[in-house]
């Protein structure tokens, strides 16, 4: 199987690469996705080994702020499951979950951020999926070249 590439939203006030650094293992779940093409994305294609950058959304300013590794290949989200936590989903199922989840693990923290408006400039990255008019969601493919050169521009 040959390596995929992938990038993963999220707002920092709720999960930023700070608290991945902090977190045991430099490793956490990616749980919480509610969107089906995402989920697919997790429980079908996301492999062990996989490399993802890690991309705040909802901040100021929006930049892609390292890259991890999948640890851990998708398995059910158990936070569907929990009336106490904000991804509850009271139509998941534990026998046939609706919800997956992914581990990933910190590889490298940027000393220099890669902002959209910087990567929105670069002619390499004008077919990149975050910068396609109505392309929201939280995990999605990159493709090789577009991984690596966000690695370049962040002088990694």
């Amino acid at each position: 199987m040959a390596k995929k590439y992938w990038l993963v939203k999220s707002e920092p006030s709720a999960f930023s690469i700070d608290d991945l650094v902090k977190s045991k293992n430099k490793t956490t779940h990616w749980d919480g996705v509610r969107n089906y093409q995402a989920r697919n994305f997790m429980r079908d294609e996301m492999k062990k080994g996989d490399l993802v950058l890690f991309y705040h959304s909802n901040a100021n300013p929006t930049a892609v702020v390292g890259y991890c590794e999948v640890v851990k290949e998708g398995y059910p989200d158990f936070t569907a499951f929990d009336p106490e936590d904000k991804h509850y989903d009271p139509k998941s199922n534990m026998g046939k979950p609706t919800w997956m989840m992914v581990d990933i693990k910190l590889k490298k923290k940027f000393k220099n951020p890669v902002t959209l408006a910087e990567i929105k400039e670069n002619q390499k990255l004008q077919k990149m999926r975050l910068v396609q008019r109505g392309n929201r969601l939280s995990v999605m493919p990159v493709e090789e070249k577009e991984f690596n050169e966000i690695l370049k521009m962040a002088g990694v």
